[in-house]
């Protein structure tokens, strides 16, 4: 089925088993599939995680920026290579390189950018970066596969 390049909200819970507060991909902007994807969070201060991470300075953990690439690029390998998000799902496996390089705060777009590294079989290698206006917030290499959910 070829996916619209860009996707609401209503599609990517269709494709992504995530559920709030857990769901970290508002829109994808759009994509080619097997290359690339972009997409973007709004981060706001209801987000449940600034209620502790920091209460007198809030900040989106560097790990849930992360998570929010990893989302995009499940995105990117069901764009790609559809299945059946029923039977299957999209593991993330591993993560190398990550490198933070701004914090980001309740009122920002976090923009998301993934593209294929490397992808056989059932694995997928990607490469991310978050940004916020342009600037550079993390960075990571990622690694997922799609396995079936009974396993």
């Amino acid at each position: 089925m070829k996916l619209p390049t860009v996707l609401e909200i209503d599609r990517i819970l269709q494709i992504l088993p995530h559920r709030w507060p857990f769901v970290l991909v508002d829109r994808v902007t759009g994509f080619v599939p097997n290359e690339r994807i972009t997409g973007h969070k709004c981060i706001s201060m209801a987000e449940p995680w600034f209620q502790g991470h920091f209460p007198s300075r809030p900040i989106m953990p560097g790990v849930l920026i992360i998570e929010a690439l990893a989302q995009i690029g499940g995105i990117l390998a069901y764009a790609s290579e559809p299945f059946d998000a029923s039977t299957s799902l999209l593991y993330f496996l591993g993560i190398d390189k990550a490198k933070f390089r701004r914090p980001v705060i309740p009122g920002d777009r976090l923009d998301l950018e993934v593209s294929i590294v490397h992808h056989r079989s059932n694995v997928w290698k990607f490469h991310g970066e978050a940004l916020v206006e342009g600037t550079l917030c993390a960075q990571a290499d990622l690694l997922a596969s799609v396995v079936d959910r009974d396993v």
